[in-house]
């Protein structure tokens, strides 16, 4: 059994650990960069090599939450009404919810799947020492509103447009808050933002949605929306061969305009020396040929190509994944992956962009910047490797997905069974089909070009076909008006990912300006 290591920070623990995710981090230093690689050599990453026992790298900063509790002290007068409803009207009473928020938030953490601090709760009873809680650095403010005026309630409220405000209130967890009674649109936004009015640099009012009634789950899921914007934004990627958006030209500048994202662009002629020398190392061969046989002694792999072409995608593996740590960055795509890289690598890419994405990373073919930003953010939110596929037109209540180059870690953990096979279109290279089980919730996003409209919903996997298509494909049971996907077909590519993100997903289009639709 892996054991977990919790940090601790002041009163209140980080996100849980293993000891040999612990000392990765620590000895590579995560914390330090996009990828954590910067501080290693690329002779010590070679010994390290791919290994599919490691947990999944986790490549986000941690979320940085500031808890505030806020409360007035009742004094009792004679003949009248003297306090307002609630269970915190002390100075007594205050420092026992502290001790309470302290603890509900050490347990929240220690189960959260992502890595987040909570600083010391901080308890204010004027504006002015609210104002004075704004001087820390934060990501997001809990705002455990118990009591107080509208006024303290307001001021408790983050006045950093780039960061965010979560109210917390209690009505049967105990004590009881007077503001469980008292919020209103006085002090809440309702509604959809206006289009263009939140962003990454504005991420708009407090919302009725941002208040959370006694459930810590809910607490959690908000949090992991916060996490996933907060490592969405500046994204740092590698674009091998350059950026483009199917259908969409201006998808590149949007992504880098609205949010702020660093495409690093490197070239074939850069790359195409370091592809040829790695070929002819023979210690980085002899190590991608381990790695193969690693790879085919997973259960449930077969081998339906030929055996050098699974070699040399490691090899693609091993020099993609020294360029993101050259650029520090967390993703990858390629450009021309169905032409231009073959006869220099002597396979396809599709496998290596599995691998990557199967360790943690994020790796996407085609160089489609009108969908990579929705992969990016469903990745940083559900905390899972995410499949960029094809689109088909839906009938039935059925869609088909498919593309070749899927990951199998789509859990995290077990690696699906898969076969290897060639590339369909060019029956050239490696590429794997998986096989996702049966009965599996998976949540799409489908962006409508660079438009900033995403629709996003839930299916269940109902087989695993075999068509004369792409060669990972999932028929897809969708759940929802199935209808209203027949307006949506562009043609284009969509994202997946395993279990139902939709909530926290919705959550973090609000913030960045992202109109979100559902079905």
């Amino acid at each position: 059994m892996r054991r977990f290591f919790p940090l601790k920070v002041g009163p209140i623990c980080l996100f849980p650990m293993r000891r040999r995710e612990f000392l990765s981090l620590t000895t590579a230093g995560i914390a330090g960069g996009a990828l954590g690689l910067n501080a290693s050599s690329s002779a010590a990453i070679h010994r390290e090599g791919w290994d599919p026992t490691k947990p999944l790298l986790c490549t986000g900063r941690a979320l940085v939450v500031q808890p505030v509790l806020m409360y007035r002290v009742a004094e009792r007068r004679p003949a009248t009404s003297w306090k307002s409803w609630g269970g915190v009207q002390t100075d007594e009473a205050a420092a026992a919810e502290m001790q309470k928020i302290s603890a509900e938030l050490a347990g929240l953490c220690a189960q959260a799947p992502f890595p987040v601090k909570a600083l010391p709760v901080v308890a204010v009873k004027s504006p002015a020492e609210a104002a004075k809680v704004h001087e820390n650095e934060y990501d997001a403010v809990i705002v455990y509103a118990a009591s107080g005026s509208g006024e303290l309630l307001k001021a408790c409220f983050t006045p950093k447009k780039d960061k965010d405000t979560i109210v917390f209130v209690r009505r049967s967890s105990s004590p009881a808050y007077y503001w469980f009674e008292a919020l209103s649109t006085r002090y809440l936004q309702t509604g959809r933002p206006e289009p263009g009015k939140n962003s990454c640099l504005d991420h708009g009012p407090v919302h009725v949605e941002d208040v959370v009634v006694d459930d810590c789950d809910e607490l959690l899921w908000r949090l992991r929306a916060l996490y996933g914007v907060k490592n969405f934004v500046g994204a740092r990627i590698v674009a091998l061969g350059g950026p483009w958006g199917k259908y969409s030209p201006e998808a590149p500048d949007v992504a880098r305009e609205k949010y702020r994202f660093e495409i690093i662009d490197v070239s074939y002629e850069a790359v195409t020396p370091r592809i040829r020398a790695a070929l002819d190392n023979r210690e980085r061969m002899a190590a991608a040929r381990r790695w193969a046989e690693a790879y085919f002694a997973l259960p449930g792999t077969t081998l339906a190509t030929t055996k050098e072409f699974v070699v040399n995608a490691f090899m693609l593996y091993d020099v993609f994944r020294d360029l993101m740590r050259e650029h520090d960055a967390s993703a990858f795509t390629i450009r021309n992956c169905m032409s231009t890289i073959m006869p220099i690598s002597q396979t396809t890419p599709c496998l290596t962009l599995g691998l990557l994405n199967d360790e943690g990373l994020m790796a996407f073919c085609e160089s489609d910047f009108v969908v990579i930003p929705a992969g990016i953010l469903l990745h940083h939110v559900s905390g899972l490797p995410v499949f960029m596929h094809n689109s088909t037109f839906p009938h039935g209540g059925l869609v088909t997905c498919a593309h070749c180059s899927a990951p199998r870690r789509l859990d995290g953990t077990r690696y699906e069974p898969a076969r290897i096979m060639t590339h369909y279109e060019s029956e050239f290279g490696a590429a794997p089909k998986v096989e996702i089980p049966v009965g599996q919730q998976v949540t799409f996003i489908d962006p409508e070009y660079s438009t900033g409209r995403w629709l996003g919903f839930t299916g269940i996997v109902r087989s695993n076909p075999a068509y004369e298509v792409c060669r990972s494909q999932q028929d897809v049971e969708i759940q929802g008006d199935w209808r209203k996907l027949i307006n949506e077909v562009r043609d284009s590519h969509w994202m997946m990912a395993y279990g139902d993100h939709v909530k926290p997903l919705a959550c973090a289009a609000r913030k960045l300006g992202i109109r979100w639709e559902g079905l």
